[in-house]
């Protein structure tokens, strides 16, 4: 009630220590003797050594004729004299938000009269930040989410957010299109959450193969990473931008296999599964495990065993004559 602006109150100091608390919340003591100091008009100073916060705060003063006494402050002045600063207070308060929104007037009007590309990308650091630009998009959004989600199964932090927002956007009829990685089709967590949101108009599709997060939001405003730890996004607004990652993403879209249907990957050949052959692909073209299992969506542990799979089965005693042996092996033949 008669918190300040700064914060709140904050412990004052007794002799015997620290009384923990603000003029807000009173004690019980506290209320319990101002209340009989109202009604009895003056309340014994030795009885009023277990709540020294009632002189502390001006409720109580010493009786002038004895004091061994103390008298009540009438509520009303005692409230009138807590509201006064705190009065001050928004008065100045708003007299500094005047100046402030007339300082930058000028440049309001310069803004509203300049080209839309001045706000065409906005650069977001940390991830609340992020989550923040993000769920402001989701909530303006009207008709259409377009989501590419690289990588293998979701944490149950990240899924939880993802349902979050998945269900605001299934109440309100918005048709949402995700690309995933064919390897979230062995997680069941990320099974779990599709599951939930096909309830909606939401369509999931996977690839092998993905570029880097991506979010459009009504085909007119795009999120994309800009650097590779995620902790800072580009948030895009310039139409000729938006439109292109529109464009790539219809393009993987029509690549990509529905979730409900058998991933694209080749027979295998030989005992060369369609995901080893993608492994030999990336590591003909000088990609190390961290790389090709981040490509595919995978761990780096699984990665490195399907190598080893791989070595295995064209007789490879080391990673350079694997490469030899690939090479040679036809095995990226197209014809496979």
């Amino acid at each position: 009630m008669f918190r300040t602006l700064g914060g709140g109150d904050l412990p004052h100091i007794t002799k015997k220590g620290t009384h923990p608390h603000g003029m807000t919340d009173l004690c019980d003591a506290g209320k319990r003797l101002y209340a009989d100091a109202l009604r009895l008009g003056r309340v014994a100073r030795s009885e009023a050594e277990v709540a020294p916060c009632l002189l502390e705060f001006a409720l109580l003063h010493p009786d002038p004729d004895d004091p061994t006494w103390l008298q009540p402050v009438p509520p009303a002045i005692a409230l009138a004299q807590r509201l006064h600063p705190l009065e001050r207070e928004i008065q100045e308060r708003r007299h500094e938000a005047s100046e402030l929104t007339d300082s930058f007037e000028p440049f309001m009007a310069i803004s509203a009269q300049s080209p839309g590309e001045t706000h065409a990308v906005t650069v977001h650091e940390g991830i609340e930040r992020i989550n923040a630009a993000i769920e402001r998009a989701t909530h303006e959004c009207q008709s259409e989410v377009l989501t590419v989600q690289p990588g293998g199964g979701r944490s149950e932090h990240v899924l939880e957010t993802a349902l979050k927002r998945g269900q605001d956007v299934i109440e309100r009829g918005i048709t949402m299109r995700t690309l995933y990685q064919h390897t979230v089709r062995h997680s069941q967590g990320t099974l779990a959450y599709a599951e939930m949101m096909a309830k909606g108009k939401v369509e999931i599709r996977t690839l092998e193969e993905l570029i880097e997060r991506l979010m459009i939001f009504d085909r007119a405003v795009a999120f994309i990473p800009a650097r590779d730890d995620r902790q800072i996004a580009l948030e895009l607004r310039h139409p000729g931008l938006v439109q292109y990652l529109v464009k790539v993403f219809e393009q993987l879209w029509r690549r990509a296999v529905p979730l409900l249907e058998e991933p694209a990957y080749a027979p295998p050949t030989d005992g060369i599964t369609g995901v080893q052959r993608s492994i030999a692909k990336l590591l003909i073209e000088g990609h190390v495990d961290e790389a090709i299992a981040r490509r595919l969506g995978m761990n780096v542990r699984t990665c490195r065993a399907h190598i080893a799979k791989l070595a295995a089965a064209l007789g490879s005693g080391s990673r350079a004559q694997l490469g030899y042996l690939i090479a040679q092996s036809g095995l990226l033949d197209e014809e496979h």
